[in-house]
């Protein structure tokens, strides 16, 4: 364990470390640390993540392991660092040994943003990567979008077709460089180039940038292959452009997404300092924040007071911003509700009707990963959607979940992911898009087959959610007998609770919490459907404590997708059959008679008609009363969405008085009675949102902490006059902070609660 070297004592030791650490430049990290000090030993990847040996004074090493957790490189996390005594006499010198074997992979990382450091290289003259798209280190560029299998080496990807220069193979082989390692490495040499097309063909373009530059100044809409997927790109200030694309695209109504420069954020939106600070992050998301009134067109976000804008991420954004001049749309590549673009002749053939230029390079991009989105909030951010630069990071669970067996969660349909849980270790895919679509279908199949062989896993729990019509539900049954696997079905709220628990770190016996779960809606146990559930849940099982009233959802979905039918199945179990009378003096349109009366006896005769105590359902009936909700939603939440925006120029509107979840008919009457009163419909919208706080926090009691999530609490302002509600009465409420409060989030819930299953006195 220690010889004597000169007067001082060295001391051997080994070190594990698991985490993100590997793809993330942490070997010659290692390596430079143990060179400073003065240290011996080694350095390598095994399937568990970093080993090393270190031999040093004890004061050597005790400052290297410091260094270790405060100096870390930009991508890398340590989730668990572990020492033993060494054994045997200390070598000479400190190496970076070829990677060793595991019984399993440490993973990828995902895909990162460009540093500074590469930044300053593309807008170098002199430097050799001067205006190359492509520039990467050790500290950014692709990752996730690349790898097609494990180890995470060039050959594994799809940089294998392009062969490194003697200059870039020598920052790869140098461990003092950036690029040591660093699998996407390439120059003007020998990397990947760009080109452009129109829908003749190739174009002859000595500058493509240039030449895409001068089409979007035109008005033009280009197809733009990035790192994990096409977008669709035109100017951001052109209002005919964006209504050609929305119409282009059917795109009705759902907000786009800007691309835009720090510098020019001012111009057009407000950031706060926790807004630029996600958007600086390696991740670089798409950031949700408030639009400054008549700055661009009303056709990037109708009805909303705040709009979706994210920095230049690769090399290829900062050179075509910085050319362009201006804010750019940049919107997923695809027909609604298809999933992205990531082919070449995919994009000719599927783009064909949209674009009118595309900007093409011959990476391939093997994993199609969208941009994930975030909210900022009052006191943490909230994540929409966990893709590119979040996933397929790890999510740290406590350790008593380390003894369960590997555990594969399908999740749900609506914003799917798929979650696998191995040695104490969850690890929730990418967002997969919604599998009603065939192609998404596919690509979660794809996604499935690619992780399991980068984590060498193969399940022996597969967990489904209960309602038996979803594709992940049909989908699970396969794998399950396919794997001879046991099959698990958990209550879908019951896994939106969980998955909190989980995030946070309760321990996998951790005694009873509750938590008011509200989404659109999920299969309950009474044969109704779900969707404002009060739950007492631990991992293992739950009880429905409270939740809102039983309404009728006519038509089944299609009254998730036309408002106008809750707002009827709503007056009408508050009113009974002469709900009409109620509305006299209210300024509301209505479809035809004929549309009205059908939905009427579809309610009355329990025909196609379902009960649901949906939060989601309720919101939309409001809105169609106070007029914030089209005939047809052109996407899910859009009702919602416009509703929440108008009602936060009126955050601070008083709840209407003895409104009571028990009794809607007393929200109905109060809301009715303002619009008789011609109070505007905005502050009527900000009371609603009051109301329903202050009614879900009444029904709590002596809860210390308390839990919410589901997709409802996707809306800023009800969850932060919930959580204010819920504080006055001394509670904590905790939200997701690393997943979505949406079904993103579910497969985590349900792999923990198999997890808890599994392991529990009845197993």
């Amino acid at each position: 364990m220690h010889g004597v070297h000169g007067a001082l004592i060295v001391q051997g030791y080994a070190i594990a470390i698991a985490g993100l650490v590997q793809g993330v430049g942490f070997r010659p990290f290692v390596w430079r640390i143990a060179r400073d000090e003065g240290l011996a030993g080694a350095v390598w990847n095994d399937g568990a993540g970093v080993r090393i040996e270190l031999w040093g004074t004890e004061a050597a090493i005790a400052r290297a392991l410091g260094r270790l957790r405060a100096e870390l490189p930009p991508l890398a996390r340590i989730d668990h660092l572990e020492t033993a005594p060494l054994p045997g006499a200390p070598p000479s010198g400190f190496v970076i040994r070829e990677s060793g074997q595991g019984a399993r992979s440490a993973g990828v990382t995902p895909d990162a943003a460009t540093c500074q450091d590469c930044l300053a290289e593309i807008n170098d003259p002199a430097d050799r990567r001067f205006g190359y798209p492509f520039t990467n280190c050790t500290n950014c560029g692709p990752r996730l979008s690349i790898v097609e299998a494990i180890p995470y080496d060039r050959a594994n990807t799809s940089m294998r077709a392009f062969t490194m220069c003697p200059a870039c193979a020598a920052e790869y082989a140098d461990p003092a460089d950036r690029r040591y390692h660093a699998q996407p490495n390439a120059c003007p040499d020998c990397g990947p180039r760009i080109w452009l097309e129109d829908t003749q063909g190739r174009l002859n373009a000595r500058d493509p940038l240039a030449a895409l530059v001068e089409c979007l100044h035109q008005g033009q809409i280009a197809a733009i292959k990035g790192i994990g997927g096409f977008h669709l790109a035109c100017d951001a200030r052109n209002g005919s452009a964006l209504a050609l694309l929305r119409q282009r695209k059917r795109r009705d109504a759902k907000p786009l997404a800007l691309m835009a420069s720090e510098a020019m954020l001012a111009d057009f939106a407000v950031a706060d300092a926790q807004a630029i600070a996600l958007m600086r992050s390696p991740a670089a998301p798409i950031v949700v924040i408030p639009a400054i009134p008549g700055r661009l067109p009303d056709e990037l976000a109708p009805g909303q007071d705040r709009i979706g804008v994210m920095l230049p991420y690769t090399p290829l954004h900062h050179l075509l911003l910085n050319a362009f001049g201006g804010p750019l749309v940049m919107t997923s590549a695809n027909l609604s509700e298809e999933p992205q673009v990531i082919d070449n002749a995919v994009a000719r053939e599927r783009l064909s009707n949209i674009a009118d230029i595309w900007l093409m390079h011959d990476r391939a991009i093997v994993n199609r990963v969208d941009d994930s989105v975030i909210v900022p909030g009052e006191d943490h951010p909230i994540i929409l959607r966990r893709a590119r630069g979040l996933a397929p990071a790890p999510i740290r669970l406590h350790a008593s979940f380390g003894g369960a067996p590997p555990i594969l969660a399908l999740g749900g349909d609506i914003k799917s992911a798929f979650c696998m849980l191995q040695d104490g270790q969850a690890i929730l895919s990418h967002h997969l898009g919604d599998l009603d679509d065939s192609r998404t279908q596919a690509d979660a199949r794809h996604a499935l087959s690619l992780y399991r062989q980068i984590y060498d896993f193969t399940p022996a729990i597969v967990v489904i959610d209960r309602h038996e019509g979803y594709h992940s539900a049909r989908w699970g049954e396969a794998l399950a007998k396919e794997a001879g696997a046991k099959l698990v079905r958990v209550q879908h709220h019951h896994a939106h609770i969980a998955a909190c628990m989980a995030e946070h770190g309760l321990p996998i016996d951790a005694a009873p919490v509750s938590g008011w779960m509200l989404d659109g809606i999920g299969m309950g146990d009474d044969g109704t459907l779900w969707g404002g559930e009060l739950l007492r849940a631990d991992f293992r099982d739950y009880r429905r404590i409270d939740h809102l009233p039983p309404v009728a959802m006519p038509g089944g979905n299609a009254a998730s997708r036309e408002p106008w039918r809750n707002l009827i199945a709503h007056l009408r179990a508050a009113f009974g059959a002469d709900w009409r009378a109620m509305l006299a003096g209210v300024d509301i349109v209505l479809p035809d008679r004929s549309s009205v009366d059908l939905v009427e006896q579809m309610i009355a005769g329990g025909i196609n008609a379902p009960l649901a105590s949906s939060t989601g359902r309720l919101f939309d009936a409001v809105a169609a009363l106070l007029g914030y909700a089209p005939d047809r939603q052109s996407f899910e939440g859009e009702a919602a969405m416009r509703m929440e925006a108008a009602a936060r120029a009126h955050a601070d509107a008083a709840p209407y008085d003895g409104a009571r979840i028990d009794d809607l008919s007393s929200l109905w009457r109060a809301l009715l009675a303002d619009r008789q009163s011609a109070v505007p419909s905005a502050i009527c919208a900000a009371s609603f949102h009051a109301s329903l706080a202050a009614m879900l926090a009444d029904r709590v009691r002596g809860e210390e902490t308390f839990f919410l999530s589901g997709g409802v609490m996707q809306n800023g302002l009800l969850a932060s006059r919930l959580r204010s509600a819920l504080q006055e009465r001394h509670c904590t409420a905790l939200m997701p902070l690393q997943l979505p409060p949406n079904d993103g989030s579910i497969a985590l819930g349900q792999a923990a609660i198999a997890a808890a299953r599994a392991l529990g006195p009845d197993a």
